[in-house]
């Protein structure tokens, strides 16, 4: 993975955070029977990821990297922009501080997870994780 193929995957986010923007807040929040509920709660799941997997397990730059359902539930568009703009931090902290370490495992328990047991990940396998579950969830959006 090199800093390009991921600015095409910011770019298509883009486009849909874009397409967010046009709907009214009923559409955006609206709840559905199956995933995460709404648009709004996708998009944060989906940015959650990233804080983590990279900026909690990988990097160690925080400890609580999920927000809370009364948080989520306030969020705007811009909002889950500025989360995904965190998560794009960790991506190139983890693309630059790991390139020579891209495939050593890291072990450790999961810091927002209670009794997790150790969990063996590389940082390839947690970034390419994050992106195809990105994209998954964009498909079903």
């Amino acid at each position: 993975m090199e800093k390009v193929e991921y600015e095409w995957v910011k770019q298509t986010r883009q486009i849909l955070l874009e397409q967010c923007r046009e709907l009214n807040k009923d559409d955006f929040t609206k709840e559905f029977a199956f995933g995460f509920q709404s648009i709004r709660n996708s998009l944060v799941h989906v940015a959650g990821c990233y804080h983590a997997w990279l900026g909690s397990f990988v990097l160690s730059e925080t400890s609580s990297p999920l927000i809370t359902k009364e948080i989520i539930n306030n969020m705007q568009v811009d909002d889950i922009q500025r989360y995904f703009q965190e998560a794009d931090r960790y991506v190139e902290k983890v693309l630059e501080q790991f390139t020579d370490k891209f495939d050593e495992l890291i072990e450790k328990e999961l810091a927002w997870r209670v009794n997790s047991g150790i969990v063996r990940k590389t940082p390839r396998q947690l970034l390419i994780h994050s992106i195809t579950h990105h994209l998954y969830h964009y498909l079903i959006i």
